[in-house]
């Protein structure tokens, strides 16, 4: 740990965040989980990366791209000189082997084949030059997040490999990437993750020695563990605990700006997606649009809002949050969900799901529905009351429900299995819609589905969408949709949330927030804070980066900063203010499900 500012500075210099979630695998080609993300951006690159700003495309591996007239070639121009971490030089080859890997192995495609939609191959025909051809335009080029990984290591793996390759560090051998920082100590599911200062970085040395990471099961002792100092970030805590953390010395607590959606999803119909035969034990009645549909006037989302998210959030409605107003549906009226039950009653009724005599409902054949499995994630008080007032909800409709609340590990592979009715969870959204608009294709299912949704007429559109140059016209296609999707209803949008984060500023700064002004300090696209922020004693001017907490305006480069103590709080209708007043498109890494979470 570090001392406070005007202490001396010791030898080493590590940096502690407590994350309240797991970290399901170091390899970037299975893992689901966020926190997973974040530890691939420490060790791994992306050709393109994201403006700290406003999230838009700027340089990253590559110096820089250009694309033919008829959007069917993407040259992009990697940089000289880097290398990975056990000093082997890392060129285009290493580029167009991850993206083959990508388009041709069946457990890499999971995460990433969106990104390459359309592309045909990927080629190298010199050391500093990749080549993509595709078959039609691609809309979402030149964002491709990928992490690369290098050819020398991964050409080995076989694809059945690699849908259990760990791609952990082994006692002596760290992980080899390109990124800021070396992974030395840790494995998927575990409670500690370390990782070392890359010296050699090509984008400047880290000012921290050491990146740790302490993952607790709750938000509670962690928020705990940092009041004490046995910590020095903690990332996605409530809003009451962010109040609470105002106002104590050397820490700085701020709810940051995020594109995130919270949903109630349902089993629509699991399969193997092999011989597409049912699997798990799903409710039947799910896998009818039209019974999902009625139960979303049994939701009322004012009192999620208010009461799971203590105000910190807006109430949802379509996949895209209303932070991208360009691409965001904004459901009229006459279609929108309001909280009534007896509407809700209404629709069942009409649906062929009326109520028997006990009063309970029954399916069009008269048989009596089973009772409705909800799972909640035991990490995420929020979740677990969202799943209760649920329950407490159907009941009244006449539906027997129970709550389980489970750690987001387990619950993956319980989605997986097919043998859950519903569950709450969240997505982050990235910049470009394409992503989370494919994670609801039939493709995806048994991937980064979690509700086994499946519709042709959807996944036209699609395709539609994702190779339509014309923004009017894309824009159209994506709002069309959004609006299918809410009448089908496989997702039930809850709300549209912040992101609570503290930070011991006594102990480090120049955390630039990602967009900027507003957003949030870690958990970001890129590595970008990890490689800029230093020791509070050590913060000057932050580089120039006036936005930065903990940035000393007058200082110079190596002057004492004054630590902050005064918490940043951001309220929901200045979060919408920034977000839409700006003009800029803003967002975060998805979360993870049985294909990416948080």
């Amino acid at each position: 740990m570090q001392p406070a500012a005007g202490a001396t500075t010791p030898a080493k210099s590590t940096f502690t965040v407590a994350l309240t979630g797991d970290v399901d695998s170091l390899n970037p080609f299975l893992g689901v989980e966020a926190n997973s993300y974040e530890m691939w951006a420490l060790t791994y690159d992306y050709l393109v990366n994201y403006s700290m700003k406003d999230m838009s495309p700027e340089p990253g591996l590559a110096k820089s791209w250009d694309t033919s007239a008829d959007g069917l070639t993407w040259t992009f121009h990697v940089r000289d000189g880097v290398k990975w971490s056990d000093g082997q030089p890392l060129t285009a080859a290493d580029v167009a082997f991850t993206f083959t890997r990508v388009l041709k192995g069946e457990t890499e495609s999971t995460n990433w084949s969106s990104y390459l939609s359309s592309v045909t191959s990927a080629t190298a025909p010199e050391p500093q030059t990749v080549v993509l051809k595709l078959s039609q335009p691609n809309a979402v080029l030149p964002l491709l997040p990928i992490p690369i990984v290098p050819e020398h290591i991964w050409k080995d793996i076989t694809e059945k490999q690699m849908a259990t390759y760990p791609a952990e560090p082994k006692p002596g051998k760290p992980v080899i990437g390109s990124g800021p920082f070396r992974l030395i100590e840790g494995t998927a599911g575990g409670s500690t993750f370390r990782f070392t200062k890359n010296p050699d970085y090509w984008n400047g040395t880290p000012h921290v020695d050491e990146v740790d990471y302490r993952v607790f099961k709750t938000d509670d002792p962690a928020v705990q563990a940092l009041i004490k100092g046995e910590v020095d970030f903690v990332e996605d805590i409530p809003p009451l605990q962010i109040k609470a953390l105002q106002g104590k010395p050397g820490i700085t607590a701020r709810n940051g700006i995020s594109p995130l959606f919270e949903e109630i999803g349902f089993n629509t119909g699991a399969i193997d997606t092999d011989t597409k035969k049912p699997i798990g034990d799903g409710m039947a009645a799910l896998k009818d649009p039209k019974f999902r549909h009625a139960l979303g006037y049994a939701v009322d989302t004012k009192r999620i809002v208010q009461n799971a998210y203590q105000g910190a959030a807006l109430p949802g409605d379509t996949i895209i949050p209303t932070a991208y107003d360009n691409y965001h549906w904004d459901v009229p009226a006459s279609q929108a969900f309001t909280f009534d039950l007896a509407k809700a009653g209404q629709e069942l009724d009409q649906a062929g799901y009326k109520k028997g005599a006990d009063g309970q409902r029954t399916d069009p054949q008269g048989k009596p529905l089973k009772t409705m499995r909800l799972f909640a994630r035991s990490s995420s008080q929020a979740s677990v009351n969202t799943m209760d007032f649920f329950k407490e909800w159907l009941g009244q409709v006449g539906i027997k429900a129970e709550v389980t609340a489970m750690d987001t590990g387990k619950l993956g592979d319980v989605i997986l299995s097919g043998d859950y009715d519903a569950f709450q969870w969240d997505w982050y959204v990235e910049p470009d819609p394409d992503s989370i608009l494919s994670d609801m294709t039939c493709d995806q299912r048994g991937g980064s589905s979690d509700s086994w949704y499946c519709n042709q007429q959807y996944d036209d559109m699609y395709k539609q969408q994702n190779r339509e140059m014309d923004k009017t016209k894309r824009t159209a296609i994506v709002k069309q949709m959004q609006e299918l999707l809410f009448n089908e209803s496989p997702y039930l949008v809850t709300a549209y949330t912040t992101i609570g984060e503290a930070v011991r500023t006594d102990r480090f700064a120049c955390f630039q927030p990602q967009p900027d002004p507003g957003g949030v300090m870690l958990v970001q696209y890129g590595a970008h804070n990890y490689s800029s922020l230093r020791p509070a004693a050590q913060a000057g001017d932050c580089d120039g980066v006036t936005s930065a907490i903990g940035a000393n305006p007058s200082a110079t480069s190596g002057d004492s900063a004054s630590s902050s103590n005064t918490g940043v709080w951001i309220g929901i209708g200045v979060v919408v203010l920034l977000l839409l007043g700006g003009g800029t498109v803003v967002a975060l890494r998805r979360r993870s499900t049985a294909g990416e979470r948080e």
